[in-house]
């Protein structure tokens, strides 16, 4: 059987989506976008959080928002302070404003149609989510992508002249994934403080960790490390010959199907139902 033929067999359903802007943790007004089932309640939400510096219009984030809704579970995603269409300053943010901002988007939802079930992050991204679990009301499942087991992680990501440049000046301009940012040394000391393994070992909700075994950004001996310390609710699932970004659009899909059918059984538990909107 073919590679593509394995992903995406289950049950779909036809999917609309919406863009829906929001007041972030720090009155930014934030840019994000509802991916729901068209004909139906969506059984879940949940909230996607994209990679560093990777907006909620990434391919990863985009292609796994659908693929979820197509599967009954409605997704929010949404670019964080600084980045895409959303305001504010890159500069003035760090990962604890990342967290803020997650936290606040769950709030946001939670006004408009209900509290998010399932929380989904990629990257640095999945770290945001493991930190903002615990804040969560109503969180019943966290999954993650390609995360690493601290936020610390991403300071490597930053050219080590440009790391010293930035503690000497106290910001620089610095090319990531061939883009500008402006990166402050707030940032670079916010990521290195998190108390992140603590957070992973406290986690209130089963735990999900997805991860290739190529993965050229991310070493794989992360998500051992986070799966080891989280407690004994946690599942591991490699993600053979996928790269970091997911830029193959069949393991977008292959990843929603595993997320989905984990999550479910969780999600369903019984509760009020979800609003349509």
């Amino acid at each position: 059987m073919s590679r593509k033929a394995q992903v995406g067999d289950g049950p779909k359903t036809a999917t609309r989506s919406e863009q829906w802007d929001f007041e972030g943790a720090h009155g930014d007004r934030l840019s994000g976008r509802l991916e729901l089932p068209r004909d139906m309640p969506p059984r879940a939400l949940a909230l996607f959080a994209h990679c560093f510096t990777c907006g909620k219009d990434g391919l990863a984030a985009a292609r796994i928002a659908r693929a979820l809704a197509q599967r009954g579970i409605g997704v929010l995603r949404f670019d964080f302070t600084g980045i895409g269409a959303s305001g504010g300053e890159f500069a003035h943010t760090d990962f604890t404003s990342n967290v803020a901002d997650l936290v606040r988007a769950a709030e946001a939802l939670s006004e408009r149609l209900s509290a998010p079930g399932l929380l989904v992050g990629h990257s640095l991204g999945g770290a945001a989510a493991l930190a903002a679990a615990a804040r969560v009301p109503g969180v019943r499942a966290v999954a993650t992508i390609g995360a690493p087991s601290h936020p610390g992680h991403v300071r490597r990501q930053v050219p080590e002249a440009d790391r010293a440049r930035i503690l000497r000046e106290g910001t620089a301009e610095v090319l990531l994934a061939g883009r500008p940012f402006r990166i402050g040394r707030g940032f670079l000391d916010d990521v290195a403080d998190q108390p992140q393994r603590e957070r992973i070992a406290a986690l209130p909700v089963p735990l999900l960790v997805l991860h290739s075994p190529e993965d050229e950004l991310v070493d794989p001996a992360e998500a051992r490390e986070i799966h080891s310390l989280a407690p004994g609710h946690a599942s591991l699932v490699w993600l053979h010959g996928a790269d970091h970004l997911l830029t193959v659009r069949e393991d977008a899909a292959r990843v929603a199907d595993v997320v989905a059918a984990w999550a479910t059984p969780l999600l369903d538990a019984p509760g009020r139902p979800v609003g349509a909107g």
